[in-house]
């Protein structure tokens, strides 16, 4: 990577995965050079990276899962990468199998499955098919920006609510106002809740860490909003990034308080695959003076038989940090949701929605009145 710090993105580098064996890519210097000598001959700025999306077509779109650690057991993910550029994303590693950067790919080449309202309901009007909450948000936020003009998450919350199937939604963004309408309905048959991530107060820092996700004050901002037209709403304090973002928890609780969340949740931070080399670079360019300090905390509560590590990868203890770090971490939350009202919650909350009122989509699509 150069010196040259690239803004408004999370990541600093194309990093390539080897995780796969799949050969290694090198950037085109000579074009790249040319490209920025025409850009200075017309005295404008560094080219930018650009963000592309491709269409694809699968042949599923509902997820299942086993873990023991999350409290659902299936999703829908209408988009593969993020362009909210969130540098500790876990889902970056899945660019890789692509043979794509966990990088600066993961946020600027995109992919979106237009066909996923289409693909759900044929699913859930299979004969064997049995309801349980689907969870949206769970690997890419499905109100990045892209879902301006694709609406693939509109088109699911549309069919959810035609079929009173329950869905939860989890975001960083404050576009999921564009469906406070939908999300208003479905709350009244209690067949939805939405978790909204706030990391910080500081807009600059927040601007580093996830520079094309909605500012914290517009976050909050639309937990105000659907919890004012009754729709159960989460503020995810997470992930808690130590001598980062842990300064914030107890504002952002006392204020979430406030505002009409239900309850609040932290996760601290994890890194994955490649997501560790992403972020030990994401600390040496924005923050070297800590840098140090920050992994120190992060393989401290990581842990194993003594031996500091970047990430947990076990089942039952990857959302568990351990160590006096983690336990202080923990009193500090849960002492911040006693004094604003919140029910505090380690993990992900696993809501109570009612999928009793479940009925078949109709044949050939039509969708019912209302």
């Amino acid at each position: 990577m150069g010196s040259q710090i690239i803004k408004g993105r999370g990541a600093q580098s194309a990093l390539v995965s080897q995780r796969f064996g799949l050969a290694e890519r090198e950037l085109d210097g000579d074009w790249h050079d040319a490209m920025e000598a025409l850009a200075q001959e017309d005295g404008g700025p560094p080219v930018k990276l650009r963000t592309t999306v491709t269409e694809e077509h699968p042949k599923t779109i509902l997820s299942f899962n086993q873990s023991p650690d999350i409290p659902f057991d299936r999703s829908v993910n209408a988009y593969r990468g993020c362009e909210h550029g969130c540098v500790y994303c876990y889902a970056r590693p899945t660019h890789a199998y692509h043979d794509l950067s966990p990088g600066l790919d993961f946020e600027t080449q995109l992919f979106a499955k237009p066909n996923a309202a289409k693909l759900l309901r044929d699913t859930l009007a299979k004969p064997k098919y049995r309801p349980r909450w689907i969870a949206m948000g769970t690997n890419t936020d499905p109100y990045q920006p892209i879902e301006a003009s694709y609406r693939i998450t509109r088109d699911i919350l549309k069919l959810c609510l035609d079929t009173r199937h329950p869905v939860t939604i989890t975001t960083k963004s404050d576009r999921v106002l564009a469906d406070i309408d939908l999300l208003e309905e479905l709350a009244k048959r209690n067949l939805t809740a939405v978790s909204i991530s706030v990391t910080t107060f500081d807009p600059r820092l927040s601007s580093l860490l996830e520079p094309r996700a909605s500012a914290p004050r517009k976050r909050l901002a639309a937990i105000k909003r659907l919890a004012a037209v009754g729709v159960p709403t989460h503020c995810s304090v997470s992930p808690i990034i130590p001598a980062i973002t842990d300064d914030f928890m107890e504002q952002i609780i006392a204020q979430a308080g406030e505002i009409g969340a239900r309850s609040a949740g932290w996760i601290p931070l994890r890194l994955p695959h490649e997501v560790a080399p992403l972020f030990r670079e994401w600390l040496d360019v924005h923050y070297p003076d800590r840098a140090g300090k920050v992994m120190s905390i992060v393989r401290s509560i990581r842990a194993k038989n003594g031996k500091g590590r970047d990430n947990d990868p076990d089942f039952k203890t990857r959302m568990k940090p351990k160590g006096v770090w983690a336990d202080l971490f923990r009193s500090r939350f849960r002492l911040a949701c006693k004094r604003a009202g919140l029910t505090s919650l380690d993990n992900d909350p696993k809501f109570e929605l009612d999928c009793s009122q479940f009925r078949k989509p109709e044949i050939g699509g039509q969708m019912r009145l209302l």
